[in-house]
């Protein structure tokens, strides 16, 4: 089967998915690439410098694919999860927060550690902690041992996901560069859209912890292939030291904000210790930005980023739209279980037109916004994802699936699709060539920390049943609504005006 794939990797014909690279973007969205027929990575072995190139791109697919299938699947799995461990609406919220946390702090460092001490012994290491967690998960006794594994599991998701693309970036180049990428990005599609529904199945005939066994084998597959098949170039260039100073500061901020914001939006309401950990993660955050500014080209979030007025208002943009777009995907199954009745299968299959519809209209946004210019699209596709959000408000126990939850998911998928092609073009057209790697990293992180924040903040909606439920999740779309408008809106205000980082030396 492994050598089956390798041909299908490397066979001449096929259509060429695209050339342009895209950085991933949360544990719980899709890629914007188009999945179509994949054999395009050609034995034109002038433009890959490994000597193995399918093997390598198996390896990288692999890996990334198990934070891509994890983060979909395990919100399907999340009533089944909160019945096994009679959890309170904290600790379900907890089962995604304590995922996204590491990785949305961590992200940015695990590229470097790559950098500094190889990527290939940084995608292992993710791997097996990944894999670790997993196996960790499906084992875990109660909800406390099952929130430590999933930090394991996002602290290898930080590690794997930024050297799985830097792989690729190191071990092809030229045309076959943004084959691989495009291969990459539509496998990612494809494994995102899957997940689901066969954790779904899964859940409903062996039970929800089968679900974390499906990342052990593929993670096997993929260790093997990145020891046998790839290999370092090593650089005489002196690096700079870890960041681990940022690394902790920015960790221990965003988990005191967390943590207030969970207890604070759920039913015991803005208690002191809400707002006293809130004040200190605000604080911790505020001693982050003045290290890192202190660091300079050391740090792991360079500040000179923000410099740039388009970075800003892209950053703003990704930080509301993906939290909206990370509260729908954890709300939308699990309405449709406690709410309407579904099957976990029923339920993941729900959510199948999303990534669907954002692969095949991708391409032709990212062709309007070639002509016209990111600024349009981010700012009209917003507009029509909060629409979609907006007919999100008609769904109640009397509608059925295809009258009034489909129509809303297809309505944010197309705007979606708007949003997702443009925005990784111009968030590397917002500074200068120094730092593109940087802003492509910091750019995904800050997607996975909207979806933080937004988990967060769902407050008391997991225990409400019935017409509540309901009124719970309408008031949550409605909050969605307003969040994408004013992603819009940034863009449309600081999008294309002026880009001082540009001029930077």
């Amino acid at each position: 089967m492994l050598r089956s794939l390798y041909y299908l990797l490397n066979c001449p014909a096929g259509l060429d998915v695209g050339r342009r690279t895209s950085n991933s973007r949360n544990a719980m969205t899709w890629s914007g690439q188009t999945a179509g027929d994949v054999c395009t990575v050609s034995a034109a072995r002038a433009g890959s410098r490994a000597a193995h190139p399918g093997y390598v791109l198996t390896a990288c697919i692999l890996a990334s694919s198990l934070a891509f299938v994890d983060g979909s699947v395990v919100n399907v799995g999340l009533p089944a999860i909160g019945r096994s461990f009679h959890a309170n609406p904290e600790g379900l919220q907890w089962a995604i927060n304590a995922y996204l946390l590491p990785l949305s702090a961590l992200l940015l460092l695990g590229g470097a550690a790559g950098d500094r001490f190889g990527r290939r012994g940084a995608l292992i290491v993710g791997v097996i902690l990944f894999a670790l967690g997993s196996a960790l998960c499906s084992a875990a006794a109660n909800l406390t041992l099952l929130l430590a594994a999933r930090v394991l599991q996002g602290t290898g998701a930080a590690l794997l996901l930024p050297n799985s693309l830097a792989i690729l970036g190191s071990a092809f180049s030229g045309e076959a560069r943004g084959r691989a990428v495009g291969i990459w990005s539509a496998a990612s599609a494809i494994s995102s859209a899957i997940g689901p529904v066969l954790g779904g199945w899964l859940i409903d005939s062996v039970g929800w912890r089968k679900i974390f066994l499906l990342n052990i084998p593929l993670a096997v597959v993929a260790i093997a292939l990145t020891f046998l098949f790839f290999r370092d170039v090593q650089s005489s260039e002196k690096k700079p030291p870890l960041d681990l100073r940022g690394a902790l500061l920015v960790s221990t901020s965003l988990l005191l904000l967390t943590w207030g914001l969970t207890v604070g939006a759920g039913r015991d309401g803005w208690t002191d210790f809400a707002l006293v950990a809130i004040g200190g993660g605000a604080t911790l955050l505020a001693l982050f930005l003045w290290t890192e500014n202190r660091r300079r080209d050391a740090a792991m979030m360079p500040v000179a980023l923000f410099r740039s007025f388009d970075f800003v208002g892209l950053s703003v943009l990704t930080l509301l739209l993906y939290g909206a777009l990370g509260a729908m995907l954890v709300l939308v199954p699990y309405l449709l279980i406690q709410g309407a009745g579904f099957s976990a299968t029923a339920a993941g299959a729900a959510l199948l037109p999303f990534p669907l519809v954002i692969s095949l209209a991708s391409p032709a946004m990212g062709g309007i916004a070639g002509r016209l210019g990111s600024r349009i699209l981010l700012t009209v596709g917003p507009i029509a994802v909060a629409m979609g959000f907006l007919l999100m408000l008609r769904v109640d126990p009397a509608t059925d699936y295809w009258s009034g939850m489909l129509p809303a998911i297809l309505v944010i998928s197309l705007g979606m699709a708007g949003a997702v092609a443009p925005l990784t073009t111009a968030v590397l057209a917002s500074v200068d060539g120094r730092h593109t790697g940087a802003a492509s990293g910091l750019n995904s992180a800050i997607a996975r920390l909207g979806g933080l924040v937004a988990t967060a903040m769902l407050g008391g909606l997991f225990s409400e049943q019935g017409a509540k439920l309901f009124a719970a999740f309408h008031i949550a779309m409605a909050a969605c609504a307003v969040a994408v408008l004013a992603a819009g809106a940034a863009a449309f205000a600081f999008v294309g005006n002026r880009t001082p980082a540009r001029q930077a030396t």
